[in-house]
């Protein structure tokens, strides 16, 4: 499966079935990571389409992740939220791990909100800190996993964009801003983009601190890639759901990501709306 690859008539395919289901035109896409659900039961006259109703949408697999689009207005904004993702460990290509944003930008989105529950690398970091995503680290990418292989769809975006600017400096500024009138410590760094689904060892985390890492995840990053090819504009929080085991004296558990989430999703659900309210 992981050779697989999307086509143009099957994107728009989705896109369509969207289009027939709501009157909505949204302008923020959002992706809600593990345990980071509520905000999508936050949205007003939702229409919501559970993925197995739409062509060509794959469906997570993974505790966590509701599988659902909710689509409707959160704070002023139209905005459609991916109340779960699904991940390159699952056994999807990259071609279909990320083709809800693909989808996106042939719905006319012009911005995507991404979560995701990470490991923290930074010393500093501990669980329940919200990170603002500044940079990515694709180790996938980097091993031949790109989702930007195979034909390139002209009318999608360039073979070769540049991704010296993934996360978009305005959408950043008006986050740290929204933090620091709520007063939440939000922290910065990069993340680091793993294929899993193992959780790291403690020498794959000695080597990503040292590569610049600050977090660590199974998602995100092909998303982002993906969405910066079509001219989306992004904004990234990774939230910190476990302190990384650096010198092998704790386990880390699904359990333990999906604890953490009730202590993040407030935090990043207030940065969020008044990102929104904001734009």
């Amino acid at each position: 499966m992981t050779n697989q690859f999307i086509t143009l008539q099957q994107i728009d395919e989705a896109a369509d079935s969207i289009r027939a289901r709501t009157s909505y035109k949204p302008r923020v896409g959002l992706i809600l990571g593990s345990g980071l659900n509520a905000l999508a039961d936050s949205v007003r006259d939702a229409v919501i389409i559970p993925y197995a109703d739409l062509p060509h949408w794959p469906r997570s697999t993974v505790q966590g992740h509701v599988g659902r689009l909710v689509i409707g207005v959160l704070e002023g904004q139209p905005v459609l939220v991916m109340q779960g993702r699904v991940h390159f460990y699952e056994g999807y290509s990259m071609a279909q791990v990320t083709l809800p944003v693909r989808v996106m930008t042939r719905l006319g989105i012009p911005m995507l909100f991404v979560t995701n529950a990470a490991g923290g690398i930074n010393p500093e970091f501990v669980p329940g800190d919200v990170m603002l995503i500044t940079d990515n680290l694709n180790l996938i990418g980097m091993a031949g996993a790109n989702p930007l292989m195979g034909p390139n769809i002209d009318e999608l975006g360039p073979r070769f964009p540049d991704m010296s600017r993934s996360y978009d400096p305005d959408l950043m500024q008006i986050a740290r801003n929204v933090a620091a009138e709520n007063k939440i410590s939000l922290r910065e760094g990069v993340y680091c983009g793993l294929s899993g689904p193992s959780f790291e060892t403690p020498a794959d985390l000695r080597f990503l601190r040292l590569a610049g890492a600050d977090a660590v995840g199974m998602s995100t990053v092909p998303e982002v890639i993906v969405a910066r090819h079509g001219g989306m504009r992004v904004l990234g929080f990774s939230g910190i759901s476990n302190k990384a085991n650096l010198d092998g004296s704790t386990i880390t558990t699904h359990e333990e990501v999906m604890e953490a989430g009730k202590v993040i999703t407030p935090k990043i659900e207030t940065i969020i709306r008044g990102v929104l309210r904001a734009l």
